[in-house]
């Protein structure tokens, strides 16, 4: 079968099969990673990043932002911060707690839940 058959086959371009086929032949059968690696502006502050963390260890994004901007002079936006560390296995805390976590404790009001008017039932929302 020749490589625009198989293309035909299997619903893949073309130049995709050619190249599979050409990379089969010389061995190579895993899968390339997608995407290209780009560097992050916050490499080059990398060890500044583990001192703030260490310092504090419930620092929060917003805070790490601001101290990176007032003491490196680098500007980046919060959730470029989230996804930089998410990448590297970092780990901040949120500065708000979500929706679904007030359900598990029922000492903290849930937002959904109107308190009881004059009837003396509350309204789910």
């Amino acid at each position: 079968m020749s490589a625009r058959q198989a293309a035909a086959r299997f619903g893949v371009g073309k130049s995709s099969a050619i190249r599979w086929i050409a990379r089969a032949k010389i061995g190579e059968r895993t899968p390339r990673p997608q995407g290209r690696q780009r560097a992050s502006s916050l490499d080059a502050h990398e060890a500044f990043i583990v001192r703030l963390i260490d310092d504090r260890k419930d620092i929060t994004l917003n805070e790490m932002v601001e101290r990176l901007g007032n003491e490196r002079s680098v500007r980046i936006s919060r959730s470029a911060w989230a996804r930089g560390l998410a990448a590297t296995g970092g780990r901040s805390k949120s500065p708000h707690t979500h929706w679904s976590r007030t359900a598990r404790h029922p000492e903290v009001p849930s937002p959904l839940v109107r308190q009881p008017a004059r009837s003396g039932e509350a309204r789910l929302y």
